[in-house]
């Protein structure tokens, strides 16, 4: 039975993963879990999973999570703290760690499960952008197996080849495509995106999705982050990492192959398929979605994405290409300037605005330690930070 730690239980991601693994308690436990700061739906978590541990990120709620754990008389133990979710990702008592905390926050747990050779099921993508080749590096040394979670990216992983080691040419792979949804405001032009509501950025058509994630599906800032992210994990170049807008979301991603083969992953839109595949990688298993019915569906539709109305998408291959720094600051930007439109401080085409001034300002020395990309995006941070409180609409 694989022992599972869940990082982000309480998000999308996390429920998600509960689900399927609630579908095969012989196989999976969830042995470990984490979350932010709502400590009772950790708790009714704890009680329905009877986890080892539980890690509530916010240490000054250690003493609350304590308290309701011995409330509801469960064993598990309470821990708090960044550190406290390193630890976990590095304990040799699970073997499996779900990495689904959201943005900048996930990194170190990320780096400490590859360390210490873990089967990762990345679902942070934010973590890959800032961390550049350091996370591959340390998986490789390590011995850690890298499986995403991301429907695109999982979507790539089960089209290539088994034994894929991030060479294409060697693969013989000439693209990857990825789908994207196209957001809520899909068909949008600059005038009507101006006044834009958080409400309406937040109302994703396909998929239940945090707020965060749901304003980068908004902007593409989600396509240009996955962009950065299939570059690191699958070792392409970027001119072979194109983008197609498929509002359906049937088709998650291809493969295109030198002999002109095109191979896709199709299947409903929902994350358990990803989740379920890779929990139980190389093999399969039922992971409670509904069947896809392509009579249903008739014909696939795809489109190119705006670079006008969704400059976002450009930003992030901006700062691929650039390389160095760039992808730390771009991510750091972003994070502060969807922050910033949620608490209603700026409106949505600003945080493209807050991110082009980011990428200005930032330099072209690597970051490769964890110590060293830490800087960078807390330099960036508050970069963005004073750039908003100066802000003048």
């Amino acid at each position: 039975m694989k022992q599972v730690a869940i990082l982000g239980a309480t998000g999308s991601i996390g429920a998600s993963t509960l689900d399927v693994i609630a579908r095969h308690p012989q196989r999976f436990r969830a042995a470990a879990l984490s979350a932010h700061r709502d400590v009772p739906a950790l708790v009714e978590l704890c009680a329905r999973f009877a986890p080892e541990v539980a890690v509530i990120a916010d240490p000054a709620l250690l003493d609350a999570l304590a308290h309701a754990l011995r409330e509801r008389g469960l064993a598990t133990l309470p821990m708090a703290g960044a550190g406290a979710l390193d630890t976990i990702a590095a304990d040799a008592r699970f073997d499996t760690v779900v990495a689904a905390i959201v943005g900048a926050a996930g990194l170190a747990s990320t780096l400490a499960a590859a360390a210490a050779g873990k089967r990762l099921l990345l679902a942070n993508k934010e973590a890959v952008v800032m961390s550049g080749e350091l996370l591959v590096r340390t998986a490789r040394a390590h011995g850690a197996t890298i499986i995403p979670l991301d429907s695109e990216h999982n979507a790539i992983f089960q089209c290539l080849p088994r034994d894929y080691a991030r060479d294409a040419d060697a693969a013989g792979i000439t693209r990857l495509i990825l789908t994207a949804s196209g957001g809520p405001f899909r068909g949008w032009s600059r005038a009507e995106l101006r006044n834009v509501s958080v409400a309406q950025a937040c109302a994703h058509p396909r998929w239940k999705m945090g707020r965060k994630i749901s304003v980068d599906s908004a902007t593409l800032m989600n396509k240009g982050l996955e962009v950065i992210e299939a570059q690191r994990l699958f070792g392409i170049d970027p001119s072979r990492i194109e983008v197609l807008v498929h509002a359906q979301s049937v088709v998650h991603s291809l493969v295109e192959y030198a002999d002109g083969s095109q191979l896709a992953q199709l299947g409903s839109p929902d994350m358990r398929t990803p989740i379920a595949n890779a929990l139980a990688w190389p093999q399969r298993i039922d992971a409670g979605v509904a069947r896809l019915d392509l009579v249903e569906v008739a014909r696939l539709e795809f489109e190119p994405p705006d670079p006008i109305a969704f400059p976002c998408l450009g930003l992030a291959r901006a700062a691929l290409s650039a390389g160095g720094c760039a992808p730390i600051v771009l991510n750091a930007a972003n994070e502060v300037a969807v922050a910033g439109f949620l608490a209603g401080r700026i409106g949505f085409l600003d945080i493209e605005r807050v991110i082009d001034h980011g990428l200005q300002h930032s330099v072209n020395e690597a970051a490769d330690t964890l110590e060293a990309i830490i800087e960078v995006d807390r330099a960036a941070r508050a970069a963005a930070v004073g750039m908003l409180q100066d802000w003048k609409a």
